[in-house]
């Protein structure tokens, strides 16, 4: 069921292997280290295939995550803040993410601005704790969901290219 592009995709992202959380003191640097070192594999990848689309950083303990994402459509860039928190669950509960700039502006979002995963992302995070992380969060979570949402609320009208509306 898994088309070929998410499968190379997937493959080039390594999995990872530490079950632990922020709380577990001894194991959570382990599991970070493990994490920068699979986003940096995928962007890696995303840099080499022409598809970058995200830059993320971090609080120096990892458990607070921020940055930027992308999308292009017809040749324009939109540009979203992105946020999200480690729960003291995580790796078996997946990262909750935000983009709160579009809060409200799409059914598929829960107040505060965090995006609908729980239908197809979340069930396929399940099966594969501990082995995913928050590249793997990206590229199945956030990415298909700019993919779907982000031309149909352009279509309606919600989101407008910056530079269009610095010219009103």
């Amino acid at each position: 069921m898994v088309d070929e592009v998410t499968k190379k995709t997937l493959s080039a992202i390594p999995l990872l292997k530490t079950k632990a959380g922020p709380r577990d003191k001894e194991l959570w640097p382990n599991r970070l280290k493990e994490e920068l070192q699979s986003l940096i594999a995928y962007v890696k990848q995303s840099k080499e295939n022409d598809n970058d689309w995200f830059r993320l950083e971090s609080n120096k303990d990892g458990t607070k995550w921020f940055g930027k994402c992308w999308y292009i459509h017809e040749l324009l860039k939109y540009e979203f803040d992105i946020e999200f928190d480690i729960a003291v669950t995580y790796p078996t509960t997946a990262p909750e993410i935000a983009l709160p700039e579009l809060d409200g502006k799409t059914a598929k979002m829960y107040r505060g601005g965090f995006i609908c995963l729980s239908d197809h992302f979340k069930p396929l995070w399940a099966r594969n704790v501990p082995k995913f992380g928050i590249a793997h969060a990206m590229a199945l979570g956030l990415g298909p969901w700019l993919a779907v949402e982000v031309p149909d609320l352009i279509q309606k009208g919600l989101i407008t290219h910056k530079e269009k509306t610095d010219e009103k």
